[in-house]
């Protein structure tokens, strides 16, 4: 009994180890400013790291996040970030945010953030957003409409998109657990590759005529 109860509860830590290790790194030291001046500093995390006493408030600070986008474009919609390279102190910290604007009928188009998890909160409009399971679980679209002070989670990795579905501009704050999380944007990255991916193998991939391949290259 006792060593069921073991085996548990080491296969319980391993379980949690490998969740933990699913996000950045935990920090060794309470703040770790990042600097691009290597003189005198310690590489951590990507980033080199200013002497601790060194420290200012202005290294954990960020303004205009209340101020709205330009979502005069193509897709109608704007990203403000806030994340280590806007903010030197969140380096090591596992932490980041974002402001998305969206124009009416806007979209933030399919995408996803290869090292963060978001949960995204909605301050004004209505979201259609969601995001799709991997292979192994059916490519499934799990999918809702937000309104105001709502929020979505978006699992670290998963393609995902949200979309203005009102007459009305629409405003979100998002959360990351990365200070960096990256982002690939699906359409850039297969239709807008340099150099760019043979349009016969995607022609192949997608199901489609090589011409419409080259057509969605010559857009990306």
């Amino acid at each position: 009994m006792r060593n069921v109860q073991f085996l548990t509860g080491f296969a319980l830590l391993i379980l949690a180890s490998s969740l933990a290790s699913a996000c950045d790194p935990s920090p060794l030291q309470d703040i770790c400013v990042a600097i691009d001046e290597p003189k005198n500093a310690v590489f951590v995390n990507g980033k080199f790291c200013k002497d601790p006493k060194l420290a200012r408030p202005g290294d954990f600070f960020l303004s205009g996040l209340d101020k709205p986008g330009n979502t005069a474009n193509r897709l109608g919609f704007s990203v403000k970030n806030a994340n280590v390279d806007q903010i030197p102190g969140l380096n090591t910290l596992g932490i980041s945010a974002v402001r998305i604007d969206y124009a009416p009928y806007g979209q933030n188009p399919p995408h996803t953030h290869p090292r963060a998890t978001e949960i995204l909160t909605v301050l004004e409009g209505t979201l259609y957003v969601g995001f799709v399971t991997s292979n192994q679980l059916n490519n499934t679209l799990i999918a809702k409409v937000l309104k105001k002070g709502d929020a979505f989670v978006f699992p670290i990795g998963l393609i995902h998109f949200q979309f203005n579905i009102g007459k009305t501009n629409a405003v979100a704050i998002a959360a990351l657990s990365s200070q960096n999380p990256g982002v690939i944007t699906i359409a850039n990255s297969v239709f807008g590759a340099n150099p760019p991916i043979n349009p016969d193998f995607l022609a192949k991939a997608f199901q489609l005529d090589a011409d419409v391949v080259k057509d969605l290259e010559a857009k990306f």
